[in-house]
Formats: C-alpha cells, sequence, structure tokens
C-alpha cells in the first residue's frame, strides 16, 4: 500500500462525522493503533482497555466499510515501536508519504509528543480541529487565563446565551439560569422500585483482553468477557434515546443522590454517556438538542430542571473543565495547595473497607469502570481530600478506573474540585463534608458498622473527626476565605477538650487508613 497522505487517529477520535470523510481519497491511508504507551502510561480497568480497543477496531471497520483506505495496528504490530513517534515515522517510510496530519489531542501530553515531531519529520505536518467542542479552542484563551479563578456560572450563561440554549431572548427560560437547589433529591423507598434498568450492549471483548494479557499490560478492576459500553456512533445513539426516554425525566431530582437497595445502584439515572462524548462517537451539539427534542415533545413528562441539570453538564461543565485544563497546563499537574502527601489506601484496589459509602463506590468503580459524579466527588474524592491523600496518587486512580477518564477532563475534576489543590483556580472553598452529607444523600449509612452522629469512640464515622482535623490542620489557609467562615466559627466554638478529642482521633485514623 501506498499514500501520499498519512492521518492519524487516535483512540478517541472516533467522530464518523469529521470533515475528514466526507470524501473517499485514495492517496490518504488513516492509521488506527494500539499503542503501548497509552495502555501503560497509567494502569487503566481492564474494561476501559478493552473498551478502548473494540471502538477502535470497530472504527477502522467502518472506514474500510465506507472505502476508506485503514491501516490497523494491534499491541502485536505496534510492539517494536518505542513510541507514537517512532511508529508515524516508520509507517510515513513504508507508505512513502509525503504529509502527516493528525486532529488536535484533546491531551497536553500527546499534544506536545506530536508537535515535537514536526521538528523530526522531514514531510509536511498540520495538525486541524477535532471538530467536536462547542466552543472554539483558539477562542479558550479569551474565556481562561493562567491561575486565574474563572466562574463556571458565568461561563455557563455565556454559552447559554452564544448557543441560544434553554433562551427566550436575552433570558433564561422558566426566568433562572440553573435549578441546581431542585435538584438534591435523596431516594425515598417508594423511588427505588422505579429506578430503570440500564441499557448495556454484549460487545465481545476476548480478542482484546487475550492481547492485553499476552503483552502483560497492567491493569486494575474486573475483567468482564463484553464491553458493555457503546463501541460505535450506533450503539451511542441508542443509549443516548434510552437516557431521553427513560431517565432524563429524573435526572435532575437524583442526579446527587447514592444508595445500596437497588440492583441498578450503579447507574440510576445517569446517562454514561460520557465514554461516547469523550470518544467523538457522539457530538456535544447533538446530545443537548436531542434532550431539549425530548424536552419539548414530552408533554410535561421532562420539566425544565430536569433537562436543564442535564445540559449545564455537557454545555457548562464539560467545556468549562476544557477550558480550564489548556489554560493551566503543564503546571496544573503539580499543583498541591494543600500540601497532601498522604499514601492512597491498598482499599482503594480492592474496596474492602468496613466504610460502607467507599466500599460501595470503589467496588462499584472496580465492577463497572464507572461511578456518577457525587460519588467520584463526595466519596472517594471528599475522603481522599480529607485524609491529605498525595493528588497524584489521586489523579493515577481516577485517570486509571474510570472509562470515561481522559486527562482533560479527569485532571481539573480531580485536582480542583476533589482535592483543592490549586487553591480555588475552579472551586471557591474545598468541598469537604462530614458523614453528616453522605447520610442526607444516600442510605450508605444506615448499613455501615461506623456510626454516622459520633464523632469519637470506637464506632464514630471516621469522616467526621477527619473533616474537623482538615479544617484544624488548614485553619490558616481557610480562615480568611469568606466562604469557609461557617465551620471555621464551629471549630473555634468548640471546647478545647473536645478539639483534642478530636485530633486525637483523627490522628489514630490517619496513622491507619488501611485498617479503616
Amino acid at each position: 500500500m501506498k499514500a501520499k497522505h498519512l492521518r492519524l487517529l487516535l483512540g478517541d477520535q472516533l467522530n464518523p462525522m469529521h470533515s475528514w470523510f466526507e470524501k473517499v481519497d485514495s492517496d490518504v491511508v488513516y492509521v488506527i493503533a494500539e499503542l503501548h504507551q497509552e495502555a501503560n502510561y497509567t494502569k487503566h480497568h481492564i474494561q476501559k482497555i478493552s473498551a478502548f480497543f473494540a471502538s477502535m477496531a470497530d472504527f477502522a471497520n467502518q472506514l474500510e466499510r465506507a472505502g476508506h483506505q485503514v491501516c490497523y495496528l494491534t499491541l502485536d504490530d505496534t510492539e517494536k515501536h518505542q513510541d507514537l513517534p517512532a511508529l508515524i515515522e516508520s509507517l510515513m517510510t513504508n507508505f512513502c508519504c509525503e504529509s502527516f496530519a493528525f486532529q488536535r489531542p484533546d491531551e497536553y501530553r500527546l499534544r506536545t509528543q506530536l508537535n515535537t515531531m514536526k521538528q523530526q519529520l522531514s514531510q509536511t505536518v498540520v495538525e486541524v480541529d477535532s471538530e467536536h467542542f462547542l466552543l472554539p479552542f483558539e477562542e479558550l484563551p479569551s474565556h481562561f487565563q493562567q491561575a486565574t479563578h474563572v466562574r463556571m456560572e458565568n461561563f455557563y450563561r455565556y454559552m447559554r446565551k452564544r448557543f441560544a440554549i434553554l433562551m427566550n431572548g436575552s433570558k433564561p427560560e422558566g426566568n433562572a439560569w440553573n435549578f441546581d437547589a431542585n435538584n438534591r433529591q435523596s431516594f425515598k423507598r417508594s423511588d427505588l422500585k422505579f429506578i430503570p434498568k440500564p441499557l448495556i450492549f454484549d460487545n465481545e471483548a476476548d480478542e482484546y483482553l487475550q492481547r492485553i494479557k499476552k503483552h502483560n499490560i497492567k491493569t486494575i478492576g474486573q475483567e468482564s468477557a463484553n464491553v458493555t459500553y457503546p463501541i460505535n456512533r450506533e450503539q451511542s445513539l441508542s443509549l443516548l434515546q434510552f437516557f431521553c426516554q427513560h431517565q432524563l425525566a429524573n435526572f435532575g431530582n437524583f442526579q446527587d443522590a447514592m444508595t445500596v437497595a437497588s440492583p441498578y445502584a450503579w447507574s440510576l439515572y445517569h446517562s454514561r454517556l460520557s465514554f461516547s462524548l469523550n470518544c467523538k462517537m457522539l457530538s456535544p451539539a447533538e446530545v443537548i438538542q436531542t434532550a431539549l427534542d425530548a424536552y419539548q415533545n414530552s408533554a410535561g413528562a421532562i420539566t425544565l430542571a430536569q433537562v436543564e441539570g442535564f445540559i449545564r453538564q455537557i454545555l457548562g461543565w464539560r467545556e468549562y473543565v476544557r477550558g480550564m485544563y489548556w489554560a493551566n497546563m503543564p503546571n496544573y499537574a503539580e499543583q498541591n495547595f494543600l500540601a497532601a502527601n498522604r499514601n492512597l489506601p491498598d482499599f482503594f484496589w480492592h474496596g474492602n473497607t468496613h466504610m460502607l459509602c467507599l466500599k460501595s463506590a470503589i467496588t462499584q468503580s472496580l465492577e463497572h469502570a464507572y461511578a456518577h459524579h457525587i460519588q467520584r466527588l463526595m466519596i472517594t474524592g471528599n475522603f481522599a481530600l480529607l485524609a491529605g491523600i498525595s493528588p497524584s496518587q489521586v489523579d493515577d486512580w481516577y485517570l486509571g478506573i474510570y472509562i470515561d477518564a481522559i486527562e482533560w477532563v479527569e485532571l481539573p475534576n480531580t485536582r480542583s474540585m476533589a482535592l483543592f489543590s490549586d487553591g480555588g483556580w475552579i472551586a471557591t472553598k474545598p468541598y469537604a463534608a462530614s458523614g453528616n452529607y453522605v447520610n442526607k444523600m444516600s442510605d450508605y449509612c444506615k448499613g455501615c458498622q461506623y456510626n454516622v452522629k459520633e464523632k469519637i469512640g470506637p464506632n464514630a464515622c471516621p469522616l467526621n473527626s477527619l473533616y474537623w482535623n482538615f479544617i484544624d490542620h488548614n485553619y490558616d489557609k481557610f480562615s480568611t476565605n469568606h466562604r469557609m467562615s461557617f465551620p471555621i466559627r464551629n471549630w473555634d466554638k468548640m471546647a478545647t477538650e473536645q478539639k483534642d478529642e478530636i485530633r486525637v482521633k483523627a490522628a489514630e485514623l490517619l496513622n491507619n487508613l488501611d485498617g479503616l
């Protein structure tokens, strides 16, 4: 095979609607490759790697059926190449190519690697847009500046106006920009029977599992014989339609809720479209429009609060974290405002802990490579924040365990939202919580051996003393933050003896995190 032009498609660039594919060109060959550097840069969930490989193979087949020339390479084929640039150099020679083109990677690491390659190749190298996000890449600097707090709500309102979504002229539909205050319900027992069975898929994974094992790729999580997530656009559209038909009507109400009392506790009313979106099998614009259509055609069955809560995650948060990521890389990955340095407890890798909230969220993550945003932020993230776990270790865990985790979206959520490691670039206060929050938003505490009402004592919920110890340990950093004035005042009001008891209890826990 010979071709004048080589075009690279990364594993998260599976967008069949890209302008590259509008016409078949015999002078172009597309390369899609299972790369050792991508499988090994962190320890991924085995279902995550399987899902990426299955999606890439399916996309390669789609392109070939459409008449495009495709070079699909497995781990067997790429093993001899040190990294991606070495592979590309070899392919350029083999195909006698005059030019190399790639879609702009969403990860700083990969974009740097490919741009550096421009100096190494004698042929023409071109970077093009991935044609996925709503806000053009070149406009990011006008909204996001390095090491600077950007209020998500302001950005979200700008995006609503710019794209005329849920707007009545210049005013928001319903005369409110968001309905977040309405969307904080927990499950009552009567709600549980209505939680829908999730739509999952049966994409065979055996071929990919065998290859992962053959090449000794180190993984975490529970193996699955099938990739249960969408691996192509058709399946992704099915999942989107399922969400709009069966879950959107209650999405907002229960988007923060958690339970152990349902066989579908891992999925609830969440769309689970993030893998399809992040791999670009779906575009954010069409996801938003499909949800809007469902809302407008539902005859009131889907309320404004439900659809707005969902759209805010796509139009607001997803676009926002992308902007914050690119404004602050590469320094983002070095932020550690709270000087956290403890090791991640061993139970994050197996889920064996007496804390039912952590056990549930971690076990679910290991089983499904998925947890919803509150489980990530307010269960595993909150614990890591209160326990002072090293941000780098937490980053690696989140990046590896979740099927939708790609650094551009994982890093801001971990460093900024969960761990407050940036000191306030995104969140203006740490999202720290005692056991009371977990008890309010879930039924975890009811079946836990720890008592959520107690701060000290052998059966006290560890989150309680860890929370107040966190306030005490970071007192100087928080004392000038007006959003932390309430917990600071409550700590100040405590008797010296009570403070000392909390400090002793917290120290006991922190010295034995693996035993919790």
